[in-house]
């Protein structure tokens, strides 16, 4: 059995010492329930019952965690007949667990599952450890993700969100009675209604920022709507290797490195395809498995590119072992964002990291993106790349212009020397493929035209009445 990622990182020597420097000690819980417990409302599984592997699940924490550069002492799989109330974990794993803190002077325990506050607060107790779980986990990366006011804004919003989940009766330091002086809240507020109350003024203060930037975002969308080129947004599971992609598409320079949610804020380029034809293409933030309601939420306003999108790319690490879980937990936040994830025509499929698979495997990745074509017609076909060598990439430029011709009729103009203001007007409406200019000096423009204008650019140049104007 091949020693996994997790288990040869466990093994690397720590160096001793825990100066000021020092990175946070960590220590990463898989606490998953075993096939024959699994009951309905407990997830083990991606949403359309593609069954995820404990292994895969417990790395893929571990790499959720090394996205904040903690120092992780090791990674446990903790197998559980069921579900404790108290403390989620049985108490004779607690009790082991508490024992490897103390000898490894653990600070913080990363629980890759949702944890009730009182779960979280008797696990704290027990550990004498900080206690976060994978929404808490994953709050706190986008956190450090942010680069723009409007990520930050978001990740405030969803972090505010959890904030206030986590106020229950159950701290009961929080239930002191105050004084109010008007402003703060009524006479005998408890401290708890105070803070669930500010949280909430924050949140709504939050919320119509945001509603500001959706409105420039939307007036910045109509602008590109105005110049018609079309928008080409790539989604993906976490660390897929969307950005990877983008900048070999793009020749940018964005960040894009073996980590989950490298990209965090959203990133528009303009991209000249083979034949002359320019997109705009978006990379966006990573989609990951149980991505917590709030933040689906808070970056709705950021994934609103995709729905913009006249052709989205669904790129997948095809060499994961979870591969075909990570295609359900997309296709269901997809579904969520009013994306059918089924309309082929629309969404084009990027099976992407081919240089990390061996012959046999590359053979079975083309037969079977041979039968999804006999499926669904060309439409359903996928492409196989590698963003990492360019495998595949002059056959995805090719799909990317191929599918977004349909229905945008190509169209051969000629205009007379002086005609500066059809040229002008065809910059303005269609997408301008080629120009060259006669001996006689007429202009000779080749454009691809969206449906929409198509009938106001034949009545403008190629009308009888219009041709001899």
């Amino acid at each position: 059995m091949r020693e996994t990622k997790i288990e040869a990182l466990a093994k690397e020597p720590r160096t001793a010492g825990r100066g000021p420097g020092a990175k946070t000690r960590a220590l990463v819980i898989g606490p998953y329930l075993n096939e024959k417990a699994v009951r309905p409302g407990v997830k083990s599984l991606s949403p359309d019952g593609r069954r995820r592997s404990p292994e895969a699940r417990l790395e893929e924490a571990h790499g959720l965690a090394g996205a904040i550069d903690l120092d992780i002492i090791a990674s446990k799989l903790v197998t559980l007949a069921n579900i404790r109330p108290a403390t989620f974990l049985g108490k004779g794993k607690v009790e082991e667990i508490a024992d490897l803190i103390r000898a490894e002077e653990i600070d913080l325990v990363i629980m890759d599952c949702a944890l009730s506050p009182v779960q979280q607060r008797n696990l704290e107790k027990a550990f004498s450890a900080k206690v976060i779980d994978r929404t808490g986990l994953i709050l706190e990366i986008f956190g450090r993700r942010a680069r723009t006011r409007e990520g930050a804004l978001q990740v405030e919003l969803a972090h505010l969100a959890y904030q206030k989940s986590r106020l229950v009766r159950s701290w009961t330091h929080l239930e002191r009675q105050r004084g109010g002086f008007g402003f703060l809240g009524g006479p005998g507020e408890t401290q708890i209604e105070t803070d669930r109350r500010l949280i909430q003024e924050r949140m709504t203060k939050i919320e119509r920022e945001l509603e500001g930037v959706k409105r420039t975002r939307g007036l910045h969308r109509k602008s590109r709507t105005a110049v018609p080129y079309p928008i080409v947004a790539l989604v993906g599971y976490t660390n897929a290797g969307k950005s990877t992609l983008f900048n070999r598409l793009t020749k940018a320079e964005v960040l894009a490195e073996d980590m989950l949610f490298a990209t965090l804020d959203p990133t528009l380029r303009a991209v000249v395809l083979e034949h002359g034809g320019e997109i705009i293409l978006s990379d966006t933030v990573g989609f990951i498995s149980d991505l917590p309601t709030m933040l689906v939420s808070a970056f709705r306003a950021t994934l609103e590119e995709v729905l913009e999108a006249d052709l989205i790319l669904h790129v997948r690490d095809i060499a994961h072992e979870d591969a075909e879980a990570q295609l359900g937990d997309v296709e269901a936040i997809l579904g969520d964002l009013g994306v059918d994830p089924n309309d082929h025509r629309r969404l084009l499929e990027v099976w992407n990291k081919a240089d990390l698979l061996d012959e046999d495997s590359l053979a079975a990745a083309r037969g079977s993106a041979k039968r999804r074509r006999a499926q669904s017609g060309d439409n359903g076909r996928p492409v196989i790349v590698s963003a990492l060598t360019g495998q595949g990439l002059d056959e995805l430029r090719e799909e990317i212009e191929s599918r977004l011709a349909v229905g945008r009729p190509v169209l051969e103009i000629v205009l007379k020397p002086d005609n500066g203001e059809g040229l002008h007007w065809l910059y303005e409406n269609a997408e301008v493929m080629r120009k060259s200019v006669a001996a006689d000096g007429a202009v000779h423009v080749r454009v691809r035209v969206a449906p929409e204008r198509a009938a106001a650019l034949r009545r403008k140049f190629l009308e009888p009445a219009a041709a001899s104007a």
